[in-house]
Order: structure tokens, then C-alpha cells, then sequence
């Protein structure tokens, strides 16, 4: 769908904002005139109120411009934030994409307002029905445009900007997630990430041999028992300053997950297809970044495997020898991502020695349990970051909710044979798998794990920004954490 911005605009549909308990915005006086009172009409309703979300369609006689009026609730004016305004737009989207009409024109005064809006109406826009051979002209959706009509339309556009940017970022997130395991596996997803490259992304594809040189033992063991080869991604947008360190965002990038030897049960398992989840946040913040020129130095490395079960799988109480040197008694093969990512920051950090690290992964069910669909889990001993992510979550809509880590918590990952284990028992696992993360990164290194197990994909509860089962959460998140702290 083609999102515009305009001082005036013809469109099939026309709609406007009303505040609770409020009157029709002067934008609206003449159609109103126009249709013979119709817009007042509708708004004097008892079941309209101009509640958030409400919403009234007027059919407008054959004399005007327009076909459809739509009368949406905007809520009260002083609690209509970010999030309310954005929901605007993607509510129209939704209730209007499938009315047989092209185009929409939402009629705003705030170039912010009107930019969130457009967001909203993208990310709502979202469809992701590549594999379907017989989809009838009524299945898919009508609205084709969707036009912001504000009085500045320059700062609306330059407001716009960065959000599209970030939005992309969220699609392709979203489409890699979507994609069957059939067709998305460590190499076409390598390949995905090289089609960035037309945007001045830098990468470098990683397989077995190489892999094997640097030592990655930990990552090559889950990897091991996929006739699928195993790949590092690494993603460079080298946008700063020249000599200035660069900040490296690390995913987990499991794209299929059987759970191995320790096999998960069948019931749901097809949502496995989603472990990668991480490694699909970084892939897109990466384009988000490249896409609106990012004043700032980042690398993204994903860790990409298949966790399989065959006769070379790794099997409970194998020990693995990570790229850090450290050993790693495997007591649960389905405890796999940590076991990805414990290779993968280390090379970040060898490689690139980095400002901050932060991590993204659909790590643990324990998060699930405690923070529900709504929150990821954040884990860090830097209380900068914390704060910082936590602004960054709460300006995009992507939330975050801090947990502790700490040394009490060692003593769960100790191990009879080596110098850890995978798994830290039945209490605190979103904890001590964080925990875990925490003994491949150096001592001093600003970091920042992300548990996303919870938001990666939503099975109810849906927000109107989302229409598909795979979130697209993440790159928001990180483009503007990185905006807000890492640029000039």
C-alpha cells in the first residue's frame, strides 16, 4: 500500500479524527455542508462518543467528491500518544482495506501525528500470502493508498522518513519469520542477508570450515546433526565516523528447532520455524539503519543453524568447547540458542571489539511465563543500557521489562565435567540462560540480552499494527535506540 502526504487530496474515502465527546474538526465543515449534515448526524449518535477506536461510516450522496466519510475516535486529546495515534491509522486500515474502494485520505493537523498515523496504517498493511495459488480478487485487500492529509506536509514527510525506514526493517523481519523451514534455512537465509548489500550493507558469510578454524564448537554443535550447513552472517553499515567503534547487535538465528535428541512435543512445533526470530530482528534493523543513511558505526552477526535430531546430533552430556575456549556440558540439546550465541559474541566482541553489544533471541518458554506477549525480557549488569533500551522500547511501541542477572545464580549452571552446563534446572530459566550468555562477555563489555520468546510471534491478542502471526519485533526497537544514542 502507497502511504502519501498532501495539503489537499481526492480520495475514495475521506476520514477524520474526533476527540471524545469532542465536534467535527473544521477540515470536515464543507463535506458536512455538503452531504446535508450527514457527518453531524453520525456524530450525534448515542454509540458514538469518539472513543479511540470508534468508528462511524457515512455513506455521502453521489454528489460529492467522496464515496465514504469515516468519523474515527481519537480519545481523549492529552492521552492520545505515539502508540493511540499510530492504532489510528492502522484501524482505518484494517476496517477499510477490504470496503472495494483504492484510497483513503486521513485529514490531520500535527505533522507527528500525522506520520505516526502513516506508520500505523504501513505496519497494518502487512500481507504475507506469497503461497497461496488461489486467492479470489474479494480476498485481497482493495485499499491501495492511503494519504495523510496535514497542513505541513514538508514535516510530516521528514517525520515519515525514518519511521518508513524502520517500518522495512520490520517487514522483512516479519517475511523472513513467515517463510517455511522448507525454504528458509541457514543458506537462503545467508542469502537474504546478501541482498542488503544494494543498500551499501557490508557482508561476509560464514560457513562449517571457517567456523571450525575460529573454534566454534558450540555453535557447530547444534548445527551438526542438519544435513543443512551451518552459517555466520555478518552484516557491517559503516555509517560513523571513521575509527569510531561500532556497535554489534548479535541474533539467534535457530531456523528450525526440533529441540535435537531432547525432541520438543509435536503439538505446535510448526512455530518452530519462528526460532530464529533474533536473527530476523538484527537482519532487518541492519536494512532499517542502511535505509535512512545511519550516522553510526553497527555490525550485526547472526548465528545461523537447524537443531535436528539424526545420528550425528549432539546428544545429552556431550561436552562442547566453545570459540572462548570454554567447555559446556550439553545436559538438554533443546537449550540450543545460547549455546549459537555463546560463539557469536565472542567473535563480535574479538572481531569488532565494540562500544555495546546487544543480543536478540526466542531463548527461553520460562519468559513467556513471566512477562506474557506483551514485554520482552531485558538482562544486563549496565544500568545505562537498561535505561536507554527502555526509552527506545517505550518510543516505538516494542516494550521492554528489566530482570536481574547476578553471581547467585552461577551456582544453578554448575557442572560435574565442565565448566558450565546448558541448562540451569526447572527455577529462573529466562535468568540463567541470560546468565549463561553472560560468561562469553568479557569483562567491562557493555551488554544487553534481549529474551523476545514472548513477542517474536503472537498467537492472540493481537494489535492492530500487527496482522501477522510473526511481530517483525525488534528493528524499531534497535534503529531507534541507536538513533537516540549513537549518533550525531
Amino acid at each position: 500500500m502507497k502511504i502519501n502526504f498532501a495539503e489537499k487530496a481526492e480520495t475514495d474515502i475521506v476520514a477524520y479524527v474526533i476527540d471524545q465527546d469532542g465536534k467535527l474538526p473544521e477540515a470536515a465543515a464543507s463535506l458536512d455542508e455538503e452531504s446535508g449534515g450527514l457527518l453531524s448526524e453520525a456524530l450525534g449518535q448515542k454509540r458514538f462518543t469518539g472513543k479511540h477506536g470508534q468508528m462511524a461510516v457515512i455513506v455521502l450522496p453521489k454528489a460529492c467528491e467522496a464515496r465514504r466519510a469515516v468519523l474515527i475516535g481519537g480519545g481523549k486529546p492529552k492521552d492520545r500518544d505515539a502508540r493511540a495515534q499510530e492504532k489510528i491509522g492502522a484501524l482505518l486500515v484494517k476496517g477499510q482495506a477490504g470496503s472495494g474502494f483504492k484510497s483513503i485520505g486521513l485529514h490531520v493537523d500535527d505533522a507527528e501525528f500525522a506520520a505516526r498515523a502513516a506508520i500505523g496504517a504501513k505496519l497494518a498493511s502487512y500481507r504475507f500470502d506469497e503461497y497461496f495459488t488461489k486467492l479470489k480478487d474479494d480476498d485481497k485487500p482493495s485499499l491501495k493508498a492511503f494519504t495523510l492529509v496535514v497542513p505541513d506536509e514538508r514535516a510530516a514527510k521528514a517525520a515519515w522518513k525514518p519511521m518508513d525506514a524502520a517500518a522495512d526493517g520490520t517487514f522483512l523481519a516479519r517475511d523472513l519469520m513467515n517463510m517455511p523451514p522448507n525454504l528458509l534455512y541457514p543458506a537462503t537465509f545467508a542469502d537474504k542477508i546478501k541482498e542488503l548489500e544494494k543498500h551499501g550493507i557490508e557482508v561476509e558469510i560464514l560457513g562449517e570450515k571457517e567456523m571450525e578454524k575460529l573454534g566454534m564448537g558450540s555453535l557447530l554443535g547444534v548445527g551438526q546433526g542438519s544435513v543443512k550447513e551451518s552459517k555466520l552472517g555478518i552484516m557491517k553499515w559503516m555509517g560513523g565516523k571513521k575509527d569510531d567503534a561500532p556497535v554489534a547487535l548479535c541474533g539467534k538465528g535457530v531456523c528450525f528447532d526440533t529441540g535435537g535428541i531432547s525432541l520438543k512435543p509435536g503439538p505446535g512445533m510448526e512455530n518452530m520455524r519462528g526460532d530464529m526470530g533474533g536473527a530476523a530482528a538484527v537482519t532487518g534493523a541492519m536494512l532499517a539503519l542502511a535505509k535512512r543513511k545511519a550516522k553510526a558505526n553497527v555490525v550485526g552477526l547472526v548465528g545461523l543453524v537447524e537443531n535436528m535430531p539424526d545420528g550425528n546430533a549432539i546428544r545429552p552430556g556431550d561436552i562442547l568447547t566453545s570459540a572462548s575456549g570454554q567447555t559446556i556440558e550439553v545436559l538438554n540439546t533443546d537449550a540450543e540458542g545460547r549455546l549459537v550465541l555463546a560463539d557469536v559474541l565472542w567473535y563480535a566482541q574479538k572481531q569488532f571489539k565494540p562500544k555495546s553489544i546487544v543480543d536478540l533471541a526466542t531463548l527461553t518458554g520460562a519468559i513467556v511465563v513471566s512477562l506474557g506477549h506483551h514485554h520482552a525480557g531485558l538482562f544486563t549488569d549496565n544500568d545505562n543500557m537498561a535505561d536507554q533500551l527502555s526509552k527506545a522500547g517505550l518510543a516505538e511501541g516494542e516494550r521492554v521489562w528489566r530482570l536481574p542477572i547476578g553471581p547467585e545464580y552461577d551456582a544453578q549452571l554448575k557442572s560435574q565435567f565442565a565448566d558450565m552446563k546448558n541448562i540451569g534446572g526447572k527455577s529462573a530459566g529466562s535468568i540463567t540462560a541470560a546468565q549463561f550468555l553472560k560468561r562469553f562477555v568479557n569483562e567491562g563489555q557493555a551488554w544487553t540480552h534481549l529474551d523476545i520468546a514472548g513477542v517474536a510471534w503472537v498467537e492472540s491478542e493481537k494489535s492492530p499494527l500487527d496482522p501477522s502471526w510473526a511481530s517483525g519485533f525488534g528493528p524499531r526497537l534497535l534503529d531507534r535506540w541507536i538513533a537516540d544514542n549513537y549518533e550525531s
